[in-house]
């Protein structure tokens, strides 16, 4: 009996160490959209409809609501991030907090969404 257990112990020790394993962290690969209108494929985001009711309140007001900031809600969103707050600094997406802390992986937000929200950000964070 206590060899059996030395064996099960043995057995789920290396189950433990060997089953999970972790690929190299690989670099999310953010795609870029135009920020310039001369650009042929220049294509204007949308704060309300791109940002606000595609990514922010599908996948951010779970969390972000008036008790965490930024406050992502409808109708609160913009002034949270742009006047009340430093988290977006209009035409600089790199040094725009959110888009830094979404690149990073934060939340899993997919690679398609971060890149409209640094197309919006580079494209001047408009409340349009």
């Amino acid at each position: 009996m206590k060899k059996l257990l030395q064996i099960a112990l043995v057995l789920s020790l290396s189950f433990s160490c060997f089953s999970c394993y972790y690929d190299e962290l690989q670099e999310r690969i953010i795609p870029e959209l135009p920020s310039d209108p001369d650009d042929p494929n220049y294509v204007e985001i949308k704060f309300k409809a791109d940002i606000q009711d595609a990514i922010f309140t599908v996948s951010c007001v779970g969390c972000h609501d008036a008790s965490r900031k930024p406050d992502l809600r409808d109708g609160f969103s913009y002034n949270s991030l742009l006047t009340d707050s430093e988290y977006v600094t209009a035409s600089n997406s790199d040094a725009s907090l959110l888009y830094n802390k979404l690149a990073s992986g934060h939340q899993n937000l997919g690679t398609e969404k971060i890149a409209l929200i640094k197309a919006w950000i580079d494209q001047g964070a408009k409340n349009n």
